[in-house]
């Protein structure tokens, strides 16, 4: 069975070292375990966030531009650059993107993973749940 569209959202393991994504197959639920690159010079904090929602989502290079909009013919090597930080994208294909992704296109930008998994799990609340934490974290500022 292929990574399709009806498969259930991955369950995220957070970190630019490593992540997991839980995924379901034809016999039973499975984790897939992978590594990527660690961040340095040539690397943006955009391009390995984008490389690992890509993953996560189960699509190559190639679909992910296409279904973004990009040109058949040259949608894998530019989702490509994005990724290695030889080209970053303007904020409106940064949210096509994110929307072919289903992650907020800030998760893109979070400058570390600690804000990345914040930025995921608020993308994953309801109106109701967003306004209860967002008092929840206002009361806990006021704490300190």
């Amino acid at each position: 069975m292929g990574h399709g569209d009806d498969w259930p959202q991955p369950v995220w393991g957070f970190s630019l070292e490593k992540f997991y994504v839980k995924r379901r197959d034809e016999i039973a639920p499975c984790y897939e375990y992978r590594k990527v690159p660690s961040l340095n010079p040539a690397r943006s904090v955009f391009g390995a966030r984008l490389r690992m929602a890509r993953l996560a989502a189960g699509l190559p290079q190639d679909r992910l531009g296409v279904r973004a909009g990009l040109d058949e013919g040259t949608a894998s090597a530019r989702i490509s650059r994005y990724e290695s930080g030889i080209h970053e994208p303007n904020i409106a294909f940064a949210q096509r993107l994110a929307s072919e992704l289903n992650v907020p296109v800030a998760y893109f930008y979070a400058p570390d993973d600690d804000l990345a998994k914040l930025i995921l799990w608020f993308g994953q609340l309801n109106q109701k749940q967003r306004r209860s934490l967002v008092e929840f974290a206002s009361n806990l500022s006021e704490v300190q």
